[in-house]
């Protein structure tokens, strides 16, 4: 990475700004802003997503936005354009974490965008559009059994059936959104219309090696992979732990420590295929009975949703198999299913562009994981910048990120909105 001078496109605070958004998000790493003492956990619709979500009102309101929170509890900040009401160019990200999770992970996205309009603001100036940033109160599924519920929601993409699901403390998404906030407008109302969203840009950390081994702070990203989300179970008898023969038994148990063997085989087979099994519950849970059933998470992602279905479909076919075998009920249910997401072409070339104005090599790089931004491509053109992150660690409290490297990202995104504005409206061909 070279130096690289100011110029109008830059903000000429970044590097403040850079270590101001880092610093905000270790600021809601700890409680209230966590439901846990000794680890950061932020589900969505907790009391913990209500105290981040009232810190980052107050941020966004000092960035000069007016705030709000739609019908899926998103908070959005708004920047005006030049003319009150005119369609908003988007920036965002989640706020919500995985338990034990890292603290940039999504709110280092939401930080940057304010972080952009901050400066837009300090220098008073207004775009031919509005400037929107959207802290997305769900994208990691952590509390209900889908996730990116409230993208999906903003895309007008999520069915009113999600508000039927249930999370582990017995509360249904639709009571838990009342109970948020009551007089919140309905869920179907965070749906917006396509003439009202220019774009959407997120700023994400990497949560790979890539970047770093390459010795560059930002990097742009492609596409964004395909990915399923199923659960699986297998269905014995439960019986005592210390009577029950060995040869007598319908133990679920080594049931699905085949079928986890399985997700390992079969996505280990090929390039870019991956699985994973990150819950597994024995019931009835008591160290002294042999389980009845085990229910475990599968979930299969890919540069295609093809090779994402055909790994699917093996694995399904292989628990269907093993059950025969064993004697055992069993089940594979899909709860989530997502397509790959190509960024799109113009505004990554506008990314580019920027990336390369603040003197960073270009580096084009696809995810592996999901974001917001690729339920966003059904409403409006996505883009997306990653940032480096230590060792690629994510997911993880040891997630690191350097106020250098989200200056960086603050200036590239700067640069890509006020391009974006200079081109501003698109060459239209006269009607007749």
């Amino acid at each position: 990475m070279t130096a690289a001078t100011h110029s109008s496109h830059d903000p000429l605070s970044a590097t403040d700004a850079g270590e101001r958004a880092v610093a905000r998000c270790d600021a809601l790493g700890v409680p209230p802003y966590s439901e846990a003492a000794d680890m950061l956990f932020r589900p969505y619709l907790s009391s913990a997503h209500r105290a981040a979500l009232e810190a980052l009102s107050a941020w966004m309101a000092e960035a000069g936005m007016t705030v709000r929170m739609d019908g899926a509890a998103n908070l959005i900040g708004r920047y005006e354009g030049r003319e009150r009401g005119a369609p908003a160019m988007t920036i965002g990200s989640h706020i919500d974490s995985v338990r034990n999770g890292g603290r940039y992970d999504g709110a280092l996205g939401v930080m940057l965008g304010v972080e952009v309009v901050q400066a837009l603001h300090d220098r008073r100036s207004r775009l031919p559009f509005a400037v929107e940033v959207i802290a997305f109160g769900d994208e990691e599924g952590s509390r209900f059994p889908t996730s990116m519920t409230c993208s999906r929601a903003v895309a007008g993409t999520a069915d009113l059936s999600v508000l039927d699901q249930w999370g582990p403390d017995g509360v249904a998404l639709v009571q838990a959104l009342a109970d948020f906030e009551p007089g919140l407008p309905p869920f179907s109302s965070a749906a917006r219309r396509p003439g009202d969203v220019l774009a959407y840009l997120e700023a994400h950390i990497e949560q790979g090696p890539v970047l770093e081994a390459e010795g560059l702070g930002i990097g742009v990203v492609t596409a964004i992979a395909a990915q399923k989300r199923l659960s699986a179970r297998f269905t014995g008898m439960a019986g005592h732990a210390g009577t029950t023969p060995m040869d007598l038994r319908r133990d679920p148990g080594p049931a699905a420590a085949e079928a986890i063997l399985l997700v390992e085989r079969v996505c280990g087979a090929e390039p870019g295929l991956v699985g994973t099994v990150g819950r597994i519950a024995a019931l009835p849970g008591a160290v002294n009975v042999i389980p009845g059933e085990i229910v475990f998470s599968i979930d299969v992602r890919a540069p295609t949703a093809e090779r994402r279905d055909a790994a699917a479909a093996l694995i399904g076919a292989g628990v269907a198999e093993i059950a025969a075998r064993r004697g055992l009920g069993q089940s594979v249910v899909v709860d989530q299913a997502l397509d790959a997401s190509p960024c799109d072409p113009d505004l990554t070339a506008l990314l580019e562009t920027a990336v390369a104005g603040v003197g960073v090599a270009v580096r084009r790089l696809p995810s592996g994981a999901g974001h917001d931004a690729m339920v966003m491509a059904d409403l409006c053109p996505t883009a997306m910048l990653f940032l480096r992150c230590r060792g690629g660690i994510s997911h993880n409290p040891a997630e690191s990120v350097s106020p250098a490297d989200a200056a960086l990202a603050v200036r590239a995104m700067s640069r890509f909105i006020e391009a974006l504005a200079e081109s501003w409206p698109p060459t239209q061909t006269p009607p007749g």
